[in-house]
């Protein structure tokens, strides 16, 4: 009889995953064709434009980090591209920042700092005085 209540909880909990899963794709679904019906397609990081199959390269961020804020004007949102959606992401991360709203710097607008040749041309210079 045990393992019957187990089997019967274990069926109950994957259930209530899918209907939550669907739900959240549901609800991503929804703020996702709003926010590209406000915006225009193109990347608000790295300026790149999409459009036909490459618009699914397109995603919606939000600038609170909280998916459950989706108001209707799409204050919270911008569209970003993989790639520049991974780095905000990761941003966070890396500097050590927890991903609440309390911190705004991922809100001024700042550009991608990073850059991965900046180093370059200092290290060309000190060839070249050898």
């Amino acid at each position: 009889m045990a393992a019957d209540s187990k089997r019967l909880g274990d069926e109950q909990r994957e259930r209530l995953v899918a209907e939550m899963r669907q739900e959240q794709a549901s609800r991503q679904a929804g703020y996702r064709e709003q926010a590209l019906k406000l915006y225009p397609p193109v990347c608000g990081r790295c300026a790149r434009e999409f459009e036909g199959a490459k618009l699914r390269e397109l995603t919606v961020h939000h600038r609170d980090h909280n998916h459950d804020n989706n108001p209707p004007d799409g204050s919270n949102w911008e569209l970003l591209c993989l790639y520049c959606h991974d780095h905000e992401h990761t941003r966070g991360v890396q500097e050590g920042r927890d991903s609440d709203a309390s911190d705004t710097s991922a809100d001024s607008g700042e550009n991608l700092s990073f850059s991965p040749f900046a180093a370059l041309a200092d290290t060309f210079k000190k060839d070249r005085s050898c």
